[in-house]
């Protein structure tokens, strides 16, 4: 631009509306996954849907995701809320911290392992057949959170104890079976026993439509990508942060939201484990009593 296009360009109003650009308040970003379906409470405590399981998307192998997380507070009190490299076969510094209190002899620090253990949780593809809660879920495909004793009910559906059931596969559009689900509130937690899977049956009656639900899913794979979590060093300082204060960090309500994976990074070196002079025994995994969508709930509560 010449001396002269700047003279007859150089409009005050332009730069104030763009100053008053800068300066204004920016929409907050919402990390709530739109995607996902949970289930709600009725006025009693219960909770009751019907869902369908679908099969694995296209060009991806399983129809569900496997994530370990931890989540507790420190002494601190701030919270470690973190997936797990544990999930991608990487080494993860809170089982190795987990492991060295392990091996210490006390009971108190295996109790506090206990505390720090990490959390199992699956996602699959469902299609919403019924949500009385919210009826304007109902024929849309979403994703669906579940811990371990609800994968417990689709194993034993696949695997049957008993010679006189039949084994199904609840992820077959022709022959799978709806999912109820029945949640109870027991000590507190929500319960899932009562949950069971109807007769088998199709979908839909015909292909076109069980085609077009099929399109509409979402990948799972995103949920275990490397690029998904955070590094070995990123995790570390934020453990030591919870655990001694040595670093800031951000409040928890950064952390309790819907984002399916932790910010990406990648291009990590794994620090080695502390020697030990004694063989090192691995804290055991104690999987959650109760499901982790349940435990996410009461903490952000």
């Amino acid at each position: 631009m010449s001396l002269d296009g700047l003279k007859r360009n150089n409009s005050l109003d332009k730069l104030l509306n763009a100053a008053k650009g800068e300066s204004s308040k920016q929409e907050k970003k919402s990390y709530v996954d739109e995607r996902l379906w949970k289930p709600e409470l009725d006025a009693s405590g219960n909770g009751y849907a019907v869902l369908r399981l679908l099969p694995a998307p296209k060009d991806e192998t399983l129809p569900w995701a496997k994530l370990w997380n931890h989540a507790f507070q420190g002494p601190t009190g701030q919270w470690y809320i973190e997936n797990s490299l544990t999930t991608i076969s990487q080494t993860d510094p809170v089982s190795e911290y987990n492991t060295q209190l392990w091996n210490s002899g006390l009971e108190s620090d295996k109790e506090i392992a206990r505390k720090q253990k990490r959390k199992l949780q699956y996602y699959s593809n469902v299609y919403v057949v019924s949500d009385p809660k919210h009826p304007e879920n109902e024929g849309k495909v979403m994703l669906f959170r579940y811990g371990k004793k609800i994968f417990d009910k689709i194993t034993a559906a696949m695997q049957p104890e008993f010679e006189d059931e039949k084994a199904i596969n609840p992820f077959d559009f022709w022959e799978g079976a709806n999912f109820k689900l029945k949640i109870r509130k027991v000590d507190g937690y929500w319960n899932y026993d009562k949950s069971e899977f109807e007769g088998t049956s199709a979908l839909f009656d015909n292909d076109e439509a069980i085609n077009k639900v099929w399109e509409s899913q979402y990948s799972l794979e995103e949920f275990t990508a490397p690029t998904n979590f955070k590094s070995y060093d990123e995790l570390k300082t934020r453990l030591d942060a919870v655990l001694s204060g040595t670093t800031k960090v951000g409040k928890v309500t950064d952390d309790l939201d819907d984002r399916p994976v932790a910010p990406p990074k990648v291009d990590t070196t794994p620090s080695p484990a502390p020697a030990m002079e004694t063989k090192s025994v691995e804290a055991p995994v104690v999987e959650e009593d109760d499901d982790t969508m349940a435990y996410f709930e009461k903490l952000a509560n």
